[in-house]
């Protein structure tokens, strides 16, 4: 409301000074209608979704990221093992370092840095960039992703939206007016019904 007064305001401070009233009333009009048509526009050519709101909605997400947590877990406490019996014998090492000559120093030091690098490449192999879980994380959720993506897609082509921004992306949202957000629109056209998502936890 304070926005419209100020354009209002200046409006009127543009056309102060033309001629007579009846053109300024006219200026005025004209001025003010091509404002608020261009906001308008400018309004409805953008809107925003809640990517982790719409996921929430979509059984087989819920389902392939469990079955991600699973392969994680078990991953992870391997690799903990491994790294425990790395300590187990570098804490062996330190006991009987004392009692070693300088090549078997060297031979158990040799022993103890190749299981911890093969635990290392280990752990490479399943949580680095391209490794296991990238791979697993690609296969059960980017289809996923593509569904949701598609269904944005066509939200924005029926809504004539030039824009559509995800409230969960980078992009920094000091306001977001709720009647710009469309995730219940999208939830919709993914085929489920909005509304309360703790019966979806069931």
């Amino acid at each position: 409301m304070m926005k419209d007064k100020f354009i209002e305001n200046n409006a009127f401070d543009i056309v102060a000074e033309l001629g007579s009233e009846h053109v300024q009333k006219r200026s005025i009009f004209i001025f003010i209608f091509l404002i608020f048509t261009s906001v308008n526009t400018f309004a409805q050519r953008f809107a925003y979704v809640d990517s982790d709101y719409i996921l929430k909605y979509i059984p087989e997400y819920a389902a392939a990221q469990k079955q991600l947590d699973v392969l994680s877990a078990q991953w992870q406490k391997e690799i903990d093992t491994r790294f425990a019996e790395v300590e187990k014998l570098s804490l062996a090492y330190q006991a009987d370092q004392v009692l070693l000559t300088e090549e078997m120093r060297k031979q158990r030091e040799g022993e103890i840095k190749e299981k911890e690098d093969a635990v290392k490449e280990y752990q490479r192999l399943k949580f680095g960039f391209e490794g296991e879980l990238f791979k697993q994380r690609g296969k059960l959720i980017k289809p996923i992703q593509d569904r949701v993506a598609k269904a944005i897609q066509t939200m924005a082509d029926a809504l004539q939206l030039d824009m559509v921004f995800d409230k969960n992306s980078e992009v920094t949202f000091l306001y977001a007016n709720p009647r710009l957000d469309k995730s219940n629109d999208v939830v919709t056209r993914l085929g489920y019904k909005p509304g309360d998502l703790s019966k979806k936890k069931q």
